[in-house]
């Protein structure tokens, strides 16, 4: 028997309510699988103007291959969760990285948009999969000593590597020969070191208690009674937040070579990399406030980011969107660690990674609609209308979920 399982096995035989310390360093490391598979969720940012070239197809059918990600996402969801609350961590994990090194080998291959849904759709799964029980198995390593510092560490990982993601294929796409095999090389040896970390990771999952494995295996993510308004509290601010990033994921290569004239790879990976850098940087700033301070400040981050969105396309300011992404990620990074942040205090860990799943369906459903509607509506009437429409409308959406924040905080009070 493994090193990793006969661990395992000891943590599951301990006593309900034993506090188990493990070593800070694993911690750290339970979050390096959210890391890497996020960094393979955004690779392809920078290079759709590559397959838009060899292949053809335009800006709407760009926004749809995108969507399938948060389908295969959405779907995810729907199971992972539970069957990561009843069965462990890694039973979720190890087939979830396997489906993310399937995707790297068809997005090396693709030569069809279908080949690009394909690969998108199980890139979606993976990270379905990994944002409930991964993002569950950093709190189960942490435990419940280290709450806060398991919810920043699983959200700055989430941010991280989708920044990174970009970032690094953007620069290995310029710099080295075959550029869409290339990326997704490198992207398949992370995701080796991930399942390397997932099979040896500590992880002391909570046995089931009467009454918490019924169910069905598969609906909708949930938390238990009297934690709802802490899911839509964290909802209201993440769900604009991540609306905006997915939109500079999906068109901000366009903004870009409308703007500029360019389609350098590097520049849009690293419109994206700061994007997601911010994400990160704010969380360690603002991680010692009152969780409701940080989503009030999410909301209102994401207001000033959409705005300045509209004033760059009209005034044609490359400064402009640049802040305007920068703005985006720190609205998207403060609303996931206040969301995360509330359930992880409240939330008892038999049920964590559903409720964790909950938050990420309650984002990713607004952030699948709202981006490819703005694509086909550029297509139709022009990227300045449609970038238009849609920074009026999500902007409309972030400041009600600020003053549902403001209003409900009474409700949902702040967690020890």
């Amino acid at each position: 028997m493994s090193l990793s399982r006969t661990t395992e096995k000891r943590h599951r035989r301990r006593p309900a309510g034993e506090v188990v310390s493990t070593p800070i360093r694993w911690v750290w490391l339970a979050a390096w699988p959210v890391t890497a598979t996020f960094v393979l969720s955004n690779a392809a940012t920078p290079l759709y103007a590559l397959w838009q070239r060899d292949i053809g197809f335009s800006k709407g059918t760009l926004t749809v291959i995108f969507a399938f990600y948060i389908i295969g996402l959405l779907g995810s969801l729907l199971v992972s969760g539970v069957v990561s609350d009843r069965l462990g961590r890694k039973p979720v994990l190890l087939p979830a990285l396997a489906l993310a090194l399937a995707a790297c080998a068809i997005f090396a291959t693709a030569s069809t948009v279908t080949a690009l849904i394909l690969a998108r759709l199980f890139t979606g799964i993976a990270v379905g999969a990994v944002v409930s029980a991964g993002m569950a198995a950093v709190s189960d390593v942490a435990g419940p000593q280290r709450a806060r510092l398991a919810a920043l560490l699983a959200s700055c990982a989430m941010v991280f590597g989708a920044g990174f993601g970009p970032f690094l294929a953007g620069v290995v796409s310029e710099a080295l020969p075959a550029p869409t095999t290339t990326v997704f090389v490198v992207e398949a040896a992370l995701l080796v070191t991930a399942v390397a970390v997932v099979w040896r990771m500590p992880v002391h999952h909570a046995a089931p208690t009467a009454g918490s494995a019924g169910g069905a295996w598969i609906r909708l993510p949930g938390v238990p009674q009297g934690d709802g308004m802490r899911l839509l509290l964290g909802i209201a601010v993440f769900a604009p937040g991540i609306t905006a990033t997915s939109f500079v994921l999906s068109l901000g290569p366009s903004l870009l070579s409308d703007l500029l004239g360019t389609t350098s790879r590097v520049v849009a990976g690293a419109m994206a990399f700061v994007m997601f850098a911010a994400a990160t940087g704010v969380q360690f700033a603002v991680q010692r406030l009152r969780r409701h301070t940080i989503l009030r400040a999410g909301a209102v981050s994401t207001t000033l980011a959409l705005i300045a969105l509209v004033a760059a396309v009209y005034t044609r300011s490359v400064p402009l969107l640049v802040t305007s992404a920068v703005l985006a990620g720190a609205g998207q990074g403060m609303g996931q660690l206040g969301g995360l942040s509330l359930l992880n205090a409240a939330v008892p860990a038999r049920r964590l990674a559903e409720a964790n799943a909950a938050l990420n369906v309650g984002g990713y459903v607004l952030a699948g609609i709202l981006p490819v509607s703005a694509g086909y509506l550029s297509d139709a009437l022009g990227l300045t209308t449609g970038t238009t429409v849609f920074a009026v409308i999500l902007a409309a959406l972030a400041i009600a979920g600020g003053l549902t924040v403001l209003t409900g905080h009474r409700r949902a009070p702040e967690p020890a």
